[in-house]
């Protein structure tokens, strides 16, 4: 007997119940908790709602609970069992409360009418799209979380208590009676039939689930359900790229309807799966923590190409997006680097020739940017098809700033300041059909300073960007020779650079350097391209020897390796050693202090357990740098000490 009540109920095995757990015995209300209610419906328990729409207590409890707010309720509850000597003890539990995201109060299960389809008709040809490959998640992976959906669904509820949404095409009649039809219309027909006269009817005031709305949209936008051209044209769709949390909610459900109502025919191919974007310390982001990155203040700040570069760059695949406004601002830089190469371009008469082709071009270093230019492309487009957006950005970006803008233009200036005109012409063509080239790679990530430029650059354009079709080019267009030659020079001089860097060698001054052993095919390289070695890498002289010279050439040299082969670098006439070794003791002194600390703080157990992960993260981070840093400053002092 049900105490204070005083039901009748039964008593019933159930493998929910948990012997270790308590009395072993557990009070079920099929009403009122989801667990509670598969008991009841394998049990055959009865169903007795004891809320209002208010969450108050209804009639179905004795009178002296009715109309009390269900905490008030309780109170009063536990009072009376103690009352009637039936309370042996109150101990606290932990547990499980659900609360409403936007309320922010307890949610507590109620029975109510409510819509729902069998999903289950729906789920079976949908689950075989995704198993047979005729449709694919990118990463793999999040078909397992499909699958596992989709191979357990329940029945589809799909009405909504809500003011707005569009209201389910059901009447009632006068006894309860319900007719479902497309309009009402036809409902009064359906009802008239049913009673033999006229009745009236009143229709459901419960909207459809926001998501069964959504899951009509890849051919309700088209049209359906009349038979359109752009329904014949663009159903199924291509690519689908959203979010892993809805996956179910959205994506099974377009796959579902999609195949339901368009005749088995699948709404997609490839649904691409893209990272959660997340604060700098990796945190999910939430108004109540503050962490909240406004997209339209980056825009403000850094223009939206920089953020869609941003967010493009750091999407690796299976992994969530660390946004700092640092990483934006490193590719707005990127940005104004691009548009500062159109304007030197622009000033040194760099347009567009018409007829132009690649493949005629004569001198060494356009040959070689022409088939750097086919390789990025090759890559980025690579990057792109294979939804790899992180290494096509990565791709574009090196060419762009690395290839391009450092090495390119700097190579090309005295080409373009010279005297030989047929030279210059070439240069100058060969820039400007560069310029487009990259203008068409990073159109899909920057629209807007990309048809900006496009537009600038040249006068005679018949068409916009964004109608242009991505580049395609033949192989033989990279030319091996030259990109060998030409990228020798380029790691030379930064290994010279490199040297320079470290001793402390003033600018201004001109260093020789020695190539001991170097192979014929590296001698006539290095001779090709003395001028610009000697110029971007201030250079007085470049000598080739063999080892018998070494320890001539050796004394007050810094050494290093260039594809295999030894360079010296005669840095000694060049700064005081005395006082660079001097200086380098200091920053190793310091830098050894520093790692001292760091390592203190590191091993200090209250800071790693109380401090939050991105802090300690940073911290490790802070360590392994300065070891780095330590590492090259202990190699500059072992160089120069022994020179």
């Amino acid at each position: 007997i049900l105490p204070i009540v005083g039901r009748r109920i039964k008593i019933v095995a159930d493998e929910y119940a948990d012997p270790e757990k308590g009395s072993g015995a557990v009070k079920i209300t099929p009403a009122h908790d989801f667990n509670d209610f598969e008991v009841g419906k394998r049990c055959g328990l009865e169903k007795i709602n004891i809320l209002d729409d208010h969450a108050r207590i209804n009639d179905e409890a004795p009178e002296e609970y009715r109309g009390l707010d269900r905490f008030e309720a309780r109170k009063l509850l536990v009072a009376k069992m103690d009352e009637l000597g039936l309370l042996e003890k109150i101990e606290d539990t932990v547990h499980m409360v659900p609360y409403g995201d936007r309320s922010n109060v307890v949610i507590e299960p109620y029975l109510t009418d409510q819509w729902f389809v069998n999903a289950e008709v729906l789920a079976k040809p949908a689950t075989e799209a995704v198993e047979d490959g005729r449709i694919r998640f990118v990463p793999k992976n999040w078909e397992n979380t499909y699958f596992e959906w989709m191979r357990n669904i329940q029945p589809w509820c799909i009405s909504r208590q809500l003011w707005w949404g569009h209201r389910i095409p059901a009447w009632f009649g006068p006894d309860g009676e319900f007719f479902v039809e497309e309009t009402e219309e036809e409902a009064i027909a359906a009802a008239k039939a049913h009673y033999g006269k006229d009745v009236e009817l009143t229709q459901e005031t419960d909207v459809l689930d926001t998501w069964f709305s959504s899951a009509l949209w890849p051919y309700s936008t088209l049209g359906w359900p009349d038979k359109t051209p752009e329904l014949d044209k663009y159903y199924p769709g291509d690519v689908l790229v959203t979010g892993f949390d809805i996956i179910f909610f959205w994506v099974a459900r377009m796959i579902m309807m999609g195949m339901h109502f368009m005749d088995g025919k699948i709404p997609f191919k490839d649904i691409y799966i893209h990272a959660l974007v997340r604060d700098e310390n990796g945190q999910k982001m939430s108004k109540s923590k503050g962490n909240v990155i406004d997209p339209l203040e980056i825009i403000d700040e850094y223009g939206c190409d920089a953020l869609r570069f941003t967010l493009t760059a750091l999407a690796a695949q299976g992994r969530d997006i660390k946004l700092a406004a640092s990483r934006v601002e490193g590719y707005r830089n990127f940005a104004t680097k691009l548009w500062n190469a159109a304007r030197f371009a622009e000033m040194n008469e760099c347009k567009p020739v018409d007829g132009f082709d690649p493949a005629n071009v004569k001198s060494t270093l356009g040959r070689w940017i022409v088939g750097k230019t086919v390789e990025a492309s090759k890559s980025v487009g690579a990057g792109i098809e294979a939804y790899r957006f992180n290494e096509a950005a990565s791709s574009a970006y090196q060419f762009v700033w690395g290839a391009f803008c450092d090495w390119y233009l700097e190579l090309a200036k005295p080409v373009l300041m010279g005297d030989d005109e047929e030279a210059k012409a070439e240069i100058r063509a060969v820039t400007a059909w560069v310029l487009d080239q990259i203008l068409l790679i990073l159109h899909p990530v920057m629209p807007y300073i990309t048809e900006e430029l496009w537009d600038k650059i040249s006068d005679n354009r018949s068409s916009m960007l964004m109608s242009a079709s991505y580049p395609k080019y033949d192989e033989a267009l990279i030319d091996r020779a030259a990109e060998a030659e030409v990228d020798l020079s380029i790691r030379l001089i930064g290994d010279i650079r490199g040297v320079r860097s470290e001793m402390n060698v003033p600018p201004g001054a001109e260093v020789p350097i020695y190539l001991v052993d170097a192979t014929d095919a590296m001698k006539a390289a290095v001779s090709a391209q003395e001028a610009q070695v000697k110029r971007l890498a201030r250079v007085a002289e470049i000598g080739f020897k063999g080892q018998g010279d070494v320890e001539a050439i050796a004394k007050g040299a810094i050494q290093t390796v260039v594809d295999g082969v030894t360079v010296f670098v005669s840095v000694a006439d060049f700064i005081d050693v005395a006082a660079e070794k001097s200086r380098l003791e200091k920053e190793i002194q310091g830098k050894a202090k520093y790692i001292k600390g760091q390592e203190g703080k590191l091993s200090n157990e209250n800071f790693v357990s109380r401090a939050p992960d991105h802090i300690v993260a940073t911290e490790k981070a802070k360590l392994e740098e300065a070891k780095d840093t330590l590492a090259k400053l202990n190699e500059a002092y072992d160089r120069i000490a022994a020179m």
